[in-house]
């Protein structure tokens, strides 16, 4: 039996694989920046992403890199959106209602909170403002501006019982004696 020849590429493999391994080993922080950005970047949290993005571009893995610079292009997109500016109590609530239909709930607030500084007696606008509030968790305050809809304007009792944003709160004990105040005589 006869030994078989030795590999003259063997020493190129060896070089190769070790090569490869280190190749692999240098991707996986570029890789875990990328997956950290991909994170931040679904949270619209869109300056901590670029940095993160900004990380993965700079790693071995080329087509990390390439999609990562495609984010980075993305996140500055996003940051030189103009910020909205509104000037009467009309606007503010019109793009404060959008927002909740978005279920951008949190910036709704800020709005329909200008809109009530700026028209302080509208009922529409307490009424939008509870159920930003309400769909936003704070139910206490949900509750002092329902109210205050209500005394301003009877028919959002009825409104607010019809409202299927308002639905699940209408059992829960504050709500429930102000949306059916007679079933509070019995």
């Amino acid at each position: 039996m006869t030994k078989p020849p030795a590999n003259r590429n063997a020493k190129h493999s060896d070089s190769a694989g070790k090569a490869g391994a280190a190749r692999a080993a240098s991707a996986l922080p570029q890789l875990a920046a990328f997956e950290a950005a991909m994170k931040v970047f679904h949270a619209r949290q869109f300056t901590e992403a670029r940095v993160l993005f900004q990380q993965a571009a700079t790693g071995a893995e080329r087509d990390v890199a390439q999609r990562a610079q495609l984010h980075i292009a993305m996140c500055d997109r996003r940051l030189q959106q103009t910020t909205v500016s509104f000037g009467t109590a009309e606007e503010c609530y019109n793009y404060g209602v959008a927002l909740i239909n978005a279920r951008n709930v949190a910036e709704a607030r800020i709005h329909l909170e200008k809109a009530l500084a700026i028209a302080p007696g509208s009922d529409y606008i307490h009424y939008a403002l509870a159920l930003a509030q309400a769909l936003s968790g704070d139910l206490a305050t949900a509750h002092e501006n329902l109210r205050r809809a209500i005394e301003l304007e009877p028919r959002n009792r009825l409104l607010a019982r019809q409202d299927a944003d308002f639905a699940p709160l209408a059992n829960q004990a504050p709500f429930r004696s102000l949306l059916y105040p007679e079933k509070n005589a019995w």
